[in-house]
């Protein structure tokens, strides 16, 4: 039989119709049973995940911030706590006056009608209005009883004495998280977890009645007890300051150290800034933008661990205690000094031009002579001096617990030469940071342990519960024993009788070292003068130092730097026999 086109056959036009049905019905039957398969699934394997998904729909999130964990001196006094303030915010689907919304808000957190307003008007699920308002205000807030404004606890950090060793605490962010010094340092100790409020809502978005909330509480930060000293670091701050006033310094440092374990007891960089109010500028100034940051930058700068300048006559302790290491000195050794050196084509002079005439090693320590230490510089030679600064640690940093430390900045060996050599012996051409400083003389008085300098002791619960008791890595054989001992007779006669009198206190064994030295460009006649204390000098317990960057007038270590360490030693030495 044929069909109408006369070509083909009835019952093979048949045939693929059926083969055609059938492929349709086979390819409906396997995705019905893909279909009912992916339902199977959806509805038994993945009912956990998505019901969880139509539960999210349905809920607010916001959080309860956590407390952040205080920050305690040596004897428990409270550096760095948390005020109760709140968060402001709104949820556009639940306002219902918004007019009486903006004039309360606006009118309580003292912002604009306009600001306000896109806020309000703003549809988001909730809209953050301002942080850090006052608990006062934010109950003020709540009282009115507006629908769609929430008013959350939070924290603001607060340091109940505003500048006390700003440069050392450090602040914290808009988000409570730490951002300087030992807030950041500390932070994952200190921040804590926030916890959540969810609250259900329908399909507007708007809080179902009587459905009530969830909360998942936060877990409050740890508090961090420190070294630090809240009496000495004040002793401290009050002798950096007359001397700032009194020589119109651009700046002065102090740190007191215990040379036998490394704990800082107060680290000073006056002036300091308002902790509370770390965006406001401790200077006039009409400086904004990139500028005004830099200010910024520069006043949060903590000089103590990252600025380097030429230690001078100070370093003259590690090129004695090199020389007395390496053999090639005895106390009696004699020595001339004209009041000058000549090294290759230089004429290096010595800190009193006539010159001490003759002098052993012993007194040429005690008069700071540059001569005698340029000797000893050749003595020691190059290699040998490279060789110790490896030894004693100068070529690495402390690893302070501070962000920020700089590292010691000197000539490579290969560059070094009788030059080089003479001026790094008296403590010039080359720079440390004063912590490296303070570090290395500790190790060199303390029999030869090289400490690492911290502040943080140990971490708490908030119930006063021990959480970890921190440690810190030394080295020992820095230098020996019996070097050691040397170096702690030495700088005690340099007080006693030598340039560092000025430092002495009757009834107290007091060692140190003077120094002055002078920034680039010399031509510009600006100096550093500092001092490096210790007592008792037979067995250290306090180290401090004292620098005074770019005093006007007399600028001498041993006359203008020498007597704040004596200030401060007169004020902790009996404090701390307490």
């Amino acid at each position: 039989m044929w069909n109408n086109e006369g070509n083909i056959p009835f019952y093979r036009n048949k045939t693929l119709h059926r083969k055609k049905l059938m492929i349709i019905v086979t390819a409906v039957f396997f995705l019905m049973m893909f279909l009912v398969g992916r339902l199977v699934y959806l509805m038994i394997f993945c009912s956990v995940y998505y019901g969880q998904k139509a539960e999210d729909l349905h809920e607010r999130e916001r959080d309860i911030k956590a407390a952040r964990g205080k920050i305690l001196d040596a004897n428990g006094v409270v550096l760095a706590t948390n005020k109760s303030v709140c968060t402001i915010s709104v949820i556009h689907s639940q306002i219902e006056e918004p007019e009486a919304v903006i004039e309360a808000l606006s009118k309580e957190l003292e912002l604009s009608e306009e600001t306000v307003r896109k806020r309000v008007e703003k549809v988001s699920s909730i809209e953050r209005v301002k942080t850090n308002v006052p608990k006062a205000v934010g109950d003020k807030i709540r009282a009115y009883g507006l629908a769609g404004v929430k008013v959350d606890e939070d924290y603001k950090r607060y340091y109940p004495y505003d500048t006390l060793a700003s440069k050392v605490l450090g602040f914290t962010g808009a988000d409570n998280q730490g951002i300087v010094g030992l807030e950041v340092k500390y932070d994952k100790y200190l921040q804590g977890e926030n916890g959540k409020i969810l609250t259900l809502t329908d399909a507007r978005g708007i809080e179902i009645e009587n459905a009530g909330e969830s909360r998942l509480e936060p877990i409050n930060g740890y508090d961090l007890r420190l070294s630090l000293d809240y009496n000495i670091q004040k002793y401290c701050e009050q002798a950096a300051e007359k001397a700032y006033i009194k020589k119109e310094a651009d700046s002065v440092s102090v740190i007191v150290m215990n040379p036998q374990n490394g704990e800082i007891m107060a680290m000073v960089n006056y002036p300091e800034f308002n902790l509370n109010d770390p965006f406001t500028l401790n200077i006039e100034t009409t400086a904004v933008g990139e500028e005004k940051q830099n200010l910024l930058n520069q006043m949060w700068r903590n000089q103590c661990i990252s600025d380097t300048y030429e230690p001078g006559s100070t370093f003259k302790v590690i090129t004695a205690a090199a020389a007395l290491e390496q053999d090639v000195v005895s106390l009696t050794d004699p020595f001339y000094c004209p009041g000058y050196k000549i090294v290759e084509d230089r004429r290096i002079r010595c800190a009193k031009v006539a010159g001490h005439g003759a002098e052993t090693f012993e007194t040429g320590l005690m008069n700071s002579c540059n001569p005698v230490f340029i000797e000893l510089g050749e003595r020691i030679g190059v290699d040998n001096f490279f060789d110790y600064f490896s030894q004693f640690g100068l070529l690495q940093k402390t690893n302070i617990d501070l962000p920020g430390e700089a590292a010691t900045i000197m000539h490579k060996k290969d560059n070094v030469g009788p030059v080089e050599l003479a001026t790094i012996s008296f403590g010039q051409s080359f720079q440390i940071t004063p912590m490296q400083l303070v570090t290395t003389v500790s190790s060199i008085i303390n029999g030869g342990v090289r400490v690492t300098p911290h502040f943080g002791v140990a971490i708490y619960k908030e119930s006063g519960e021990l959480v970890e008791t921190l440690s810190y890595p030394t080295t020992e054989g820095i230098c020996s024993a019996e070097t050691s001992e040397t170096m702690r007779y030495l700088l005690q006669r340099v007080v006693d009788d030598g340039g560092g009198k000025n430092a002495k206190i009757e009834g107290y064994a007091i060692g140190g070292k003077t120094a002055t030295s002078q920034t680039l460009p010399r031509s510009e006649h600006r100096y550093i003068s500092s001092f490096l204390g210790f007592a008792p000098a037979d067995d250290p317990k306090v180290l401090a130092i004292c620098i005074i960057n770019n005093p006007s007038g007399v600028y001498y270590g041993g006359t203008i730097a020498a007597p704040v360490v004596k200030e401060i030693l007169e004020n902790i030495l009996p404090y701390l026999d307490k």
